[in-house]
């Protein structure tokens, strides 16, 4: 498996002008790894709505690929985004799951299903044009390219270390660096209007 720095850092080595939409736990992560940048877009306190927010996204911005990085708990608050994203298919639409099957914000608690349930499984038969799965970091970097450089929508279940069993130490929860008003008025900027 791969800690979710491994698994951030490996994807920031792909993302050129992609709008990456983060929530929770890997919004610290991304604002530790790319702080200050004017294409992150954070969350947290909207569980589940990650995939939402990066749907509405890439509908308002065809022309930019939309990176969402959601959790396993926090998508299990919305499975019907999988069948809604399916339908209207954005072709810039790449979702990322952390599945460490905790909901980790909150304590570490395991998350229903969370040795069963396929979420690569669920997003195939949701209509997605694309599902991966992988649990390991080297195989999950050969295979990260080809996943971007493909038409959405596309989902890749990473599975990851959990937190009370990774040896690092823990990205800090700044929950004021999510919030302020000057990388809320930046990502509007960018985002906002057409090129």
């Amino acid at each position: 498996m791969m800690t979710r720095k491994e698994a951030m850092a490996t994807l920031l080595t792909h993302a050129r002008d992609e709008i990456i939409v983060a929530v929770y736990s890997m919004a610290f992560e991304l604002v530790a790894q790319r702080p200050d940048h004017p294409l992150n877009y954070t969350s947290v306190g909207a569980m589940g709505l990650a995939s939402s927010h990066g749907l509405g996204i890439a509908l308002g911005r065809p022309d930019r690929k939309v990176i969402v990085f959601d959790g396993d708990g926090s998508l299990l608050m919305n499975l019907g985004t999988l069948v809604t994203i399916a339908s209207v298919a954005p072709l810039n639409f790449y979702h990322f799951l952390s599945e460490n099957r905790t909901y980790d914000v909150n304590g570490g608690h395991t998350v229903p299903g969370g040795e069963t349930a396929d979420f690569a499984g669920l997003a195939a038969a949701a209509g997605y044009r694309g599902a991966h799965a992988f649990s390991d970091k080297d195989e999950f970097a050969a295979n990260l390219g080809g996943i971007l450089a493909g038409p959405g929508p596309v989902f890749t279940s990473l599975r990851i270390v959990p937190r009370d069993q990774t040896k690092e130490a823990p990205t800090p929860a700044d929950y004021p660096q999510l919030y302020t008003a000057k990388a809320r008025a930046l990502f509007r900027a960018t985002v906002g209007g057409g090129d």
